[in-house]
């Protein structure tokens, strides 16, 4: 069965015209019918558009009887640290890395993402149930679950050190949490993105615009540079030579510093489709066996629990350590990254100089019908050219879940074989898809 509401990350659209008082009113009154709760925790990020959302969840929460815990402006990890901790369902509302216009709802179970088939059911509830009646109102309560947080990291024992760490919060969820903790572990630093108005949130800063931490690393001559997403759960790293780190190489640091340790669970990581193929061959090389799964941390995450793993990774920044929190965490990730170099008393030019990358592209194509995806036509040539490009490549051709276009990604060890092949998918892709310049 098709889902109707929940995309490749929660329910996500245009914030007052989708996502809104009405749509929210009936997801709160889904979860309350599905349910059953006595409670829950909403967090959310620094959008204009939350508090009508926010509005929306609580009044039919409350009118089903459950009492709503608020967290406020906080991450989306602590979100899955009070579900996880009370094994209940909590909710974040945050549209991630998109811009303010945007808004969402993510929700966690026992502290995971939902699975496909959880949303589907859910989905039923929220179109086509009538609302619970309950004698009982709940009530809402203000809750701070940030003191558990901070236990996470005072376990992680980072060493004393003199570093000099510049970081960009986005002018998102974590820009109070990240200065807190940043604060206390480091210091010498130097924070941007801290000053949400509603409507800058993503705008030129974060791990989607990395100029700006390149720029603050660069006049503040700082050691490293790290880069947070809106909602708080990815981070992407620039060294003290402006060098871009991805979460494909911040996964091979701490998979291979796990490995040293005897911390990695079953000598295995899990990465998804868009892993560089020269990060898995380092992996590899190391004796780290790499699991490969579908785009999406909770694709992600999903893999890890069925292996019993503790370490998997998007190139886009969701590092997820699961031994602390169940979901991506960008905070943690940054910081157990510095953790690695101090204690290992190297710097990341020496792992970027570890790992050879292999060419690598991806091409987002708008104005094409995405449905020709599923076409015969379309399915036997994307396999002609998997044959064509031979071992040591990749392909993967796939609809955002989130935004009107087609994403081409294509690797392969000689560019000239690349690009020759990209240009060859982007012209059959437009002629087979009515491309409208």
């Amino acid at each position: 069965m098709k889902k109707q509401l929940f995309g490749t990350d929660g329910i996500r659209g245009k914030a007052k015209e989708y996502i809104n008082y009405d749509l929210a009113y009936q997801v709160g009154k889904g979860i309350a019918l599905k349910y059953q709760l006595e409670k829950i925790f909403i967090g959310h990020d620094t959008r204009e558009s939350a508090n009508d959302i926010l509005k929306g969840l609580t009044d039919s929460l409350t009118k089903a009887g459950i009492d709503v815990y608020i967290g406020g402006v906080i991450p989306t990890p602590l979100v899955s640290l009070y579900s996880n901790k009370y094994q209940t369902i909590s909710i974040m509302i945050t549209a991630s890395h998109n811009p303010y216009t945007d808004n969402g709802i993510k929700l966690f179970k026992n502290g995971e993402k939902l699975t496909d088939l959880e949303e589907i059911e859910l989905e039923d509830y929220i179109l086509n149930h009538e609302p619970l009646n309950s004698k009982k109102t709940g009530i809402i309560k203000k809750y701070n679950i940030l003191d558990d947080y901070l236990l996470i990291y005072e376990n992680l024992n980072i060493p004393n050190n003199h570093l000099k760490i510049a970081y960009d919060s986005a002018n998102g969820a974590n820009h109070q949490v990240s200065n807190l903790i940043i604060n206390k572990y480091f210091n010498n630093s130097t924070q941007i993105g801290n000053k949400p108005n509603g409507l800058n949130i993503n705008l030129n800063c974060g791990s989607t615009y990395l100029k700006t931490i390149k720029d603050l690393v660069k006049e503040t001559k700082s050691d490293i540079g790290l880069s947070f997403d809106g909602d708080g759960d990815r981070i992407l790293v620039v060294d003290e030579n402006l060098n871009e780190v991805d979460g494909d190489l911040i996964l091979y640091i701490i998979a291979k510093y796990l490995k040293d340790k005897n911390l990695l669970k079953n000598n295995t990581v899990v990465v998804t489709i868009m892993t560089n193929l020269g990060v898995i061959k380092a992996l590899n090389d190391l004796g780290i066996n790499v699991l490969i799964t579908n785009v999406g941390d909770k694709n992600v995450y999903l893999k890890m629990k069925e292996e019993n793993l503790n370490l998997g990774a998007e190139n886009s920044g969701h590092i997820i350590l699961s031994d602390f929190i169940k979901t991506g965490d960008g905070l943690l990730a940054g910081l157990y990254l510095i953790k690695v170099l101090l204690e290992t008393k190297t710097n990341l030019t020496n792992y970027i100089n570890e790992v050879k990358y292999f060419p690598q592209r991806l091409v987002n194509l708008k104005n094409i019908n995405k449905e020709v995806l599923k076409t015969d036509k379309f399915l036997k040539f994307f396999e002609e050219i998997k044959t064509l490009l031979g071992q040591n490549s990749k392909l993967n051709i796939r609809p955002s879940g989130t935004e009107n276009l087609i994403r081409i990604t294509i690797s392969h060890e000689d560019e000239e074989v690349l690009n020759k092949y990209l240009e060859i998918i982007i012209n059959k892709l437009k002629e087979m898809g009515n491309y409208d310049e």
